[in-house]
């Protein structure tokens, strides 16, 4: 039997070097107008394994899980326009450890405003603005640095709820050297070293797919990579597409990036039924996305593979109702092949990391953290918010953990585990805009109301 490598993508940075963050400004792009808060299921209707999952990870009711998911998209259509209205006291906003929404501003004004519209406010020194102003500077900085020294760097993570920037550095010689510049605002640095229920037996979101760069055919094929399926969607021609990450291409930086993608027979890889093909992939680059899209074939259309579902606990069903954007605070679940279904809560929606694959090539990835636990395998996976798709899994500080009850006390000093998911709407956006009018083209995440 070939090898079968789990494709695991390792955040440098631990999980102590995501600070606390909001991203409710530019480095993706907002939509004109707030989009609709989805409808989601009641608590009772979710499924009963999902129930332990949150009760067991989050310590919270599936009545709190449900509206703490929503009182985040609430707050983030809130946030947007606030701050468009006033950019320049706009300070950021997050969900606190009680789940109650909070505006940080930057005048007794625009915190009476907020306070009047029923949010809790905190007075901070420096605009979202300006913060974000000053990251910019510093990425210009770092990216002007000798690769010995831009290697020090972990990560960069613009913290709102302490107005400041945070630079997680190698606590080697390489990062005691490092002159940050001075005339950028507020840098801090840190040095880091069972159950019942249905279980529907299709693939689907979280579950297992297998890559190659050739045929499982060829003989000089030696291995084969593992990683998970994403979320449905469709684009406008009524293409049947999976979102999942950018490094499980194969073939990915080579001249032909498509690759084909199996569903692993693990007694004879070679009968592994065919389901689709990559037709983009992304990793760092301009936009710092990670994300490829699997073209689903025919036969995986007829085999219910296109729906709009996540496998849940114990492997039930999720179904996808809606659209989401990471909110700090915000309660997460994410399904993969390895770890299976975990959860947590977003701790930085706005992280640029280097991110370090199987190969040991390293590329700058921009994305929002979670402290749930991700193994390698994972990479590509679907994270919801209560049931909305909110992005794919990239990377974790726990990737070649051989599990989680591992992996949590291992990394327990370093603050625990820490992941990098990347945004859908963003992949929507940059898949839609790089189509040139073709597949991909309107591209949707299918849902329960669109599902078809």
């Amino acid at each position: 039997m070939r090898k079968m490598p789990a494709r695991r993508a390792t955040v440098k940075a631990a999980a102590v070097a995501f600070a606390s963050t909001v991203l409710l400004g530019p480095l993706f792009a907002a939509p004109a107008q707030a989009s609709p808060v989805p409808t989601q299921p009641t608590a009772d209707q979710l499924p009963p394994e999902l129930a332990q999952a949150i009760s067991r990870d989050l310590k919270m009711t599936p009545t709190e899980y449900l509206d703490r998911a929503a009182q985040a998209q609430q707050l983030r259509d809130y946030a947007r326009q606030f701050r468009a209205e006033r950019p320049d006291e706009f300070a950021g906003a997050w969900l606190g450890p009680d789940g109650k929404p909070i505006m940080a501003v930057t005048s007794l004004d625009a915190a009476r405003i907020a306070a009047t519209d029923g949010y809790q406010t905190r007075l901070a020194p420096i605009s979202a603005n300006s913060l974000e102003t000053s990251l910019d500077q510093l990425a210009q900085w770092i990216g002007g640095l000798p690769r010995d020294l831009s290697s020090a760097i972990n990560s960069v993570a613009v913290d709102f709820l302490n107005s400041q920037l945070v630079v997680s550095v190698a606590n080697t010689p390489a990062g005691h050297v490092l002159n940050l510049p001075t005339l950028i605002a507020n840098i801090k640095v840190v040095l880091s070293p069972n159950g019942g229920g249905p279980v529907e037996r299709r693939p689907m979101g979280g579950d297992t797919y297998i890559s190659a760069p050739t045929s499982l055919e060829d003989e000089a094929l030696k291995s084969v990579d593992v990683c998970s399926f994403g979320f449905n969607s469709v684009d406008s021609a009524g293409n049947a597409l999976n979102i999942s990450a950018g490094h499980c291409d194969p073939n990915i930086g080579k001249g032909n990036e498509q690759a084909d993608v199996w569903v692993p027979n693990v007694h004879d890889i070679k009968a592994s039924p065919h389901v689709g093909s990559f037709v983009r992939a992304q990793l760092g680059g301009r936009s710092g996305l990670d994300y490829s899209v699997i073209k689903l074939n025919d036969r995986a259309v007829k085999a219910g593979m296109d729906q709009p579902s996540v496998r849940g606990a114990n492997g039930t069903t999720l179904t996808v109702t809606g659209v989401a954007d990471p909110i700090v605070g915000a309660p997460v679940c994410k399904s993969g092949q390895s770890s299976t279904f975990t959860c947590g809560f977003v701790v930085a929606d706005r992280v640029e990391t280097q991110l370090y694959t199987a190969d040991g090539e390293s590329k700058t990835v921009r994305g929002f953290a979670s402290s749930a636990c991700t193994l390698g395998g994972d990479s590509g996976g679907a994270i919801v918010s209560g049931t909305l798709a909110l992005g794919i899994t990239s990377g974790s500080n726990a990737a070649d953990a051989p599990d989680c009850g591992e992996a949590n006390v291992g990394l327990a000093q370093y603050g625990g585990t820490a992941s990098l998911g990347i945004p859908v709407r963003a992949i929507l956006d940059d898949i839609d805009a790089n189509s040139d009018g073709g597949l991909g083209s309107g591209i949707t995440v299918r849902t329960r109301s669109n599902a078809g």
